[in-house]
């Protein structure tokens, strides 16, 4: 049950920190999104959710490009 909350929790703040116009809070939604991916990971193993999994991994490297175009790469392109 915790697990399921985390994964509400984590994939709301993700989703609607990705629409917020503020470059400043927008940023972080890939952070919240890769701390949620390894419970998405863990649930649809256990489950053997397989279509899930595999789209689990998908959005893994996506919120991973997010984190990088975000945190990584120079600053001026994204202000």
């Amino acid at each position: 049950m915790t697990v399921q909350i985390l994964i509400a929790v984590l994939g709301i703040a993700a989703v609607w920190l990705s629409q917020d116009e503020r470059y400043n809070r927008r940023k972080y939604a890939c952070i919240f999104g890769l701390i949620g991916q390894p419970l998405w990971l863990y649930t649809t193993w256990k489950a053997e959710q397989w279509g899930i999994f595999f789209l689990s991994i998908v959005y893994t490297f996506a919120w991973a490009k997010g984190f990088y175009l975000y945190w990584m790469e120079k600053k001026s392109r994204h202000e």
